[in-house]
């Protein structure tokens, strides 16, 4: 799937998410094997040798309009304990409309359809409560660290049958150029993939993600790289 035409570039400055290109291979190994899972930055397996045995997983979700993404059932976001509350309808699965939730390894951050977005942003920065925010290119909750790191909430995405936390490695991305922090998530953009969520790269890593497709099933496990 890859960025859709939204955030192929980071904003200059921001430190670039450390996958190594490995999206792409991800994605070319696709017709190879119907089991793999893979993580960032680090390996990618394919076929049943090596998979984890032991590893939560959700229902992934058969779109035959459009067989190639993997959609996978949201069914809520928290920002620390606070479940937030989404427009109704913000994340449900769709296939006539292309509507849902994708784990894609070749979109940069996580996006939200706009309504569910500004939700989450909202509680996330009332949780984080910074002086100011500011924008930086896609990202618009962004906050000095001049002084020190303001504390910040998790983030997590609630699945069928799973929760996947994702700490503050995975929610904030850093400038390289000014000391900045912001939210790495947006809001979709507007165009033919506007109804659709998506699980993106940055939130993905040091997590590992088992593709099952045969038994339709994509799972995660933290595993962080040494």
């Amino acid at each position: 799937m890859g960025d859709n035409g939204d955030i192929g570039k980071l904003p200059e400055g921001v430190r670039k998410p450390g996958d190594g290109g490995g999206g792409e291979a991800i994605m070319a190994a696709s017709s190879l094997s119907s089991l793999r899972s893979y993580y960032f930055s680090g390996s990618l397996r394919l076929g049943p040798i090596g998979q984890p045995t032991k590893i939560k997983s959700t229902p992934l979700l058969l779109n035959p309009h459009r067989p190639s993404l993997y959609f996978v059932n949201l069914v809520g976001v928290s920002v620390g304990k606070v479940n937030v509350a989404v427009p109704p309808g913000s994340f449900d699965f769709n296939p006539q409309t292309g509507a849902g939730t994708i784990v894609d390894s070749g979109t940069v951050i996580t996006r939200f359809v706009s309504p569910a977005y500004m939700a989450i942003r909202d509680e996330f920065r009332r949780q984080v409560d910074a002086p100011s925010y500011s924008s930086l290119g896609a990202f618009d909750t962004c906050f000095t660290t001049n002084g020190g790191q303001p504390v910040t909430p998790s983030v997590t995405l609630h699945l069928a049958g799973l929760d996947l936390v994702l700490p503050v490695q995975n929610t904030l991305i850093h400038s390289s150029a000014m000391p900045l922090a912001c939210l790495a998530m947006a809001a979709v953009p507007d165009n033919v993939n506007n109804v659709l969520n998506v699980i993106a790269n940055y939130q993905q890593q040091n997590h590992r993600v088992l593709i099952d497709v045969a038994n339709s099933r994509v799972g995660f496990a933290r595993e962080l790289c040494s």
